[in-house]
């Protein structure tokens, strides 16, 4: 029954190719390219369960070792396919890159940080790609490089130092990964000598822990197929790897594993979590090779994290508690939640995010109406004061606090048109001290922009918030170029940064909304079980009917709305660009997770496992015939779809390459329209693309050029070309 189907879309494709063919469409054509779109062969699959079949005809393009002649040479197709038919806006891409850089400064250093006996920060230097590690001893006034990762990267396309640590006898260790699939290597530096050692840990996560004795030191080795941590080991310097002691083994796929060290630097912590419960075991740092206590054995639904200052745990859980509660307990008393004491309980208005604990405050960051707090608690009096911010819309965290008897505490703060400031508050006198502010080149003054916050009405009668900013001087109602972004998974939620990339929309005249779309945590623990597993559907629709209100409310012009999401974010993207293709000139999907069934049946696929508790596990067919009612790859259609911007990178490990390489493909075949669809497949990269401080940039400056020339090429655009340009 279903190869019938695909025999009659063949047939309705062809048709509707030769009435484009004979002039009778009405949508604009493509640009002239040099190249034709590539076309991927049909090589159709059966794919079976539940008494359902699905017929996947790129299932082939998935090549695990990434070296079949046949697939690169069609990502090639595509990389020349896209770079063709953008040619002629080579001009704007080096316009925007410029202007995005140009906004950087060329030397530009972090708020050090004190450790101990020495201040730590990162530089970028004039010509620099990537950071400088250095440090400064406190009776010093001269810092010293401890790590260069301008001279680690050279020879490779990618490379990334994504975490470090020093001990007391001033050996660094550091996790490298030079092909972007998270598969870190751990090598260690003496900084006395400025020698490498010879000891090199392979295959493992980024995760690190010092013991107290300065020689043992504890990592997280990943299993090669899934590429999930899971089995911690203990390493000894100057010993073979191979002797390396196993001090722990995760059996449980559901579950990611991890190593830290407490700020009391009094425990090593092994952290078992996953989507929707936790279980930590502890190791005392002073000696490492006793074995680990558990701290409280997993439960189902019961979530929690841990601090340690001063004998005392305090722990974040939602035991009892759907907006999570503060809890406390002695560190003599393990593996009983009977014991723990609530500090803070729970409260149906506000979200309990993260703690951090001081030797006389602890600070609680939370989230009150879609917006973070940070309150101060004096540990004694249990008085507390709330750290106030300027601004009605705005994103506040916690910032690196080492110094667990410091009565100070560091934050950052940021807005839609502020841009990202460091502050030390001190507890005792309840006042912010600014000591830096990310500046932006240029001509850039804040007092030119307008951020609002506001509330729309989902179908279902849920208040979603959204988020604008815009050019007060280009803003006229209903003529402006919109673009939307939103995320909505894993109660990630979209916080209200500065971004300097941005102002090259904004100063064309685009309004920016993010919309907060179920599935994220902004308005509670709630919003995001109502974005999640059987709720899914509602972070689409959110964004759906955000648009619809947005443009009927004068924000942006219908004509010319513009879509963004990347990774989960770009799931929301493919399902939008399915089910209201005439609501978007344009569509862009980075990394996007739109084969949702196929891989979430394919345990062999890292991150698979583990997300059942965030998607569904489709082995069931309750979940199976949900998933599949919205997973964008399934549900292509023979449509008219917007224009569609995918990225990917060939090495990413989070959403495999061939998901939207698949996804395009299929599109391409069945799609009713000029539109443009183009991909860019990144061929030395992952998930997180290029690591390059400036070469980041090239891709935001395509992104930004098909969206722009999008515009200019659409029928409202040109009628409108006075409103966004520059």
């Amino acid at each position: 029954m279903q190869n019938s189907v695909l025999k009659e879309m063949s047939l309705l494709t062809l048709i509707n190719v030769l009435l484009l063919g004979c002039g009778t469409a009405t949508d604009r054509e493509e640009p002239v390219s040099k190249v034709k779109p590539p076309v991927a062969r049909i090589e159709s699959r059966t794919l079976s369960l539940h008494d359902h079949e699905r017929i996947d005809d790129y299932f082939w393009i998935r090549d695990d070792n990434r070296n079949d002649p046949e697939v690169l040479e069609l990502l090639k197709s595509e990389n020349d396919y896209t770079e063709s038919v953008m040619a002629h806006t080579k001009s704007l891409q080096n316009e925007l890159y410029r202007e995005i850089t140009g906004r950087l400064t060329t030397d530009d250093s972090t708020v050090p940080v004190k450790r101990g006996d020495y201040y730590y920060h990162r530089e970028f230097r004039a010509g620099g790609e990537h950071p400088i590690y250095l440090r400064r001893g406190v009776k010093k006034d001269s810092a010293e490089i401890i790590l260069d990762v301008n001279q680690l990267a050279e020879g490779h396309e990618y490379f990334s130092v994504d975490n470090w640590t020093v001990n007391n006898s001033h050996i660094l260790a550091f996790a490298e990964d030079d092909l972007s699939r998270r598969i870190y290597t751990i090598r260690f530096k003496d900084l006395a000598t400025g020698q490498m050692l010879p000891d090199v840990i392979r295959g493992a996560s980024s995760s690190l822990a010092w013991a107290n004795n300065n020689k043992t030191i504890f990592y997280v080795k990943k299993d090669p197929e899934t590429l999930l941590p899971f089995q911690v080991y203990r390493h000894d310097l100057g010993t073979q790897i191979d002797n390396d002691q196993l001090v722990y083994e995760e059996n449980d796929r559901s579950f990611y594993t991890t190593v830290y060290k407490t700020r009391s630097e009094d425990f090593i912590v092994i952290s078992m979590q996953s989507t929707d419960s936790s279980e930590i075991h502890l190791i005392d740092a002073s000696h490492p090779t006793d074995p680990a206590s558990v701290f409280l054995p997993r439960e189902e639904q019961h979530e929690y994290r841990i601090r340690h200052v001063s004998g005392t745990f305090y722990i974040v859980t939602n035991w009892l508690a759907e907006n999570f509660r503060l809890m406390q307990v002695s560190d003599k008393k393990l593996g009983d939640k009977n014991a723990w004491q609530e500090v803070i309980g729970n409260r149906q208005d506000v979200l309990l995010q993260d703690v951090e604990g001081f030797t006389r405050f602890f600070v609680v960051n939370e989230r009150f109406e879609g917006l973070n707090q940070l309150r101060v608690f004096d540990r004694e009096t249990m008085k507390d004061n709330l750290i106030e911010f300027p601004e009605p819309a705005y994103s506040a965290g916690l910032h690196s606090n080492p110094e667990v008897d410091s009565e100070v505490v560091r934050y950052v703060y940021s807005s839609l048109i502020t841009p990202s400031s460091v502050f030390d508050y001190d507890m005792v006198n309840g006042r912010s001290n600014l000591l830096k502010q990310d500046k932006v080149l240029g001509d850039f003054n804040a007092r030119l922009y307008r951020s609002e916050r506001i509330s729309i009405t989902a179908r279902d009668g849920a208040a979603v918030p959204v988020s604008l900013v815009y050019r007060k001087d280009k803003k006229t109602i209903g003529r402006n170029p919109l673009y939307l972004y939103a995320y909505g998974s894993y109660g990630y939620s979209a916080d209200l940064s500065f971004s300097s990339k941005r102002l090259s929309l904004l100063d064309r005249g685009f309004v920016y909304a993010i919309v907060h779309v179920r599935g994220g945590e902004e308005m509670g623990r709630t919003w995001y079980e109502q974005g999640k597993l059987l709720n899914k559907k509602n972070t689409f629709w959110d964004f759906i009917d955000a648009t619809e209100t947005l443009v009927a409310e004068g924000y942006g012009n219908r004509n010319e709305v513009f879509a963004q999401g990347a990774s989960a974010g770009g799931l929301l993207m493919g399902v939008i660009a399915n089910e209201a293709p005439d609501k978007y000139l344009g569509v862009v999907a980075h990394v996007p997770f739109v084969d949702v069934v196929t891989t979430m049946l394919d345990q062999t696929i890292p991150l698979t496992a583990g997300e059942f508790s965030e998607w569904g596990d489709p082995r069931d067919k309750v979940y199976y015939d949900y998933m599949l009612s919205y997973s964008p790859y399934d549900q292509v259609s023979v449509q008219a779809y917007p224009n569609i911007f995918v990225t990917t990178g060939l090495h990413d490990s989070q959403v495999q390459y061939f998901e939207p390489v698949k996804w395009v493909s299929k599109l391409r075949r069945l799609k009713q329209d000029n539109h443009r669809l183009l991909i860019n497949v990144n061929m030395d990269t992952g998930h997180s693309g290029a690591t390059g401080r400036y070469e980041q940039y090239r891709i935001d400056a395509l992104e930004y050029a098909f969206i722009l020339d999008v515009l200019e090429e659409s029928e409202s655009g040109r009628l409108n070309e006075a409103n966004y340009a520059k």
